[in-house]
């Protein structure tokens, strides 16, 4: 279990260093764990229900009616298996609001000696926020956080009208597969 309620150890996004993806510039510079004034990336906590984390879905996909109730349990039901869930997130501080997600999943495989897959889903930033920078950070932490833990893969679906920004990142179009990409570490 994470820290202080969180999904997974936020001492592992300390590790990350943005200059090893040497293919990804941000302008102006950006810190991983402070990406801009009032923002803070770190990994879901179970208090981000009333923090608009399912208001921020909401702008990516439908969500439905989720309860805190029904988000508490999920919670604990990702708690349960643990190096599996690692949803990231982006707060303002200073609203106390969930402006940003991304999430890594871990698939444990047979394959490749046994080796983890990596799987990026539900990237979304808030609408007010688009444009700066923080969609792309999300990613890149993903990218990176994948090959700390140890992914031989990492793949993804995507927009037809995205492909080229997942380009950047090091992710190729697999062929006969219409928008999936993956990153062979």
């Amino acid at each position: 279990m994470g820290e202080t309620g969180e999904l997974y150890a936020a001492s592992l996004l300390k590790r990350i260093d943005l200059q090893n993806l040497p293919s990804v510039s941000f302008d102006p510079p950006v810190e991983v764990l402070t990406p801009g004034d009032s923002l803070v990336l770190r990994p879901l906590s179970r208090h981000d229900f009333t923090k608009g984390f399912p208001q921020i879905l909401s702008q990516l996909t439908a969500v439905g009616d989720v309860t805190e109730d029904q988000f508490q349990d999920t919670f604990d039901k990702m708690l349960k298996t643990p190096d599996t869930y690692y949803v990231t997130v982006i707060e303002d501080v200073s609203t106390g609001k969930v402006i940003g997600s991304a999430t890594l999943l871990l698939e444990q495989k047979f394959i490749h000696n046994c080796a983890l897959r990596g799987r990026v889903e539900d990237v979304v930033v808030s609408d007010e926020y688009r444009g700066k920078q923080l969609g792309k950070l999300l990613l890149a932490a993903l990218v990176l956080l994948a090959k700390e833990l140890g992914c031989y893969k990492l793949s993804l679906d995507c927009k037809d009208g995205m492909i080229s920004f997942y380009e950047t990142f090091g992710f190729v179009k697999e062929s006969g597969n219409s928008n999936f990409m993956t990153i062979r570490y």
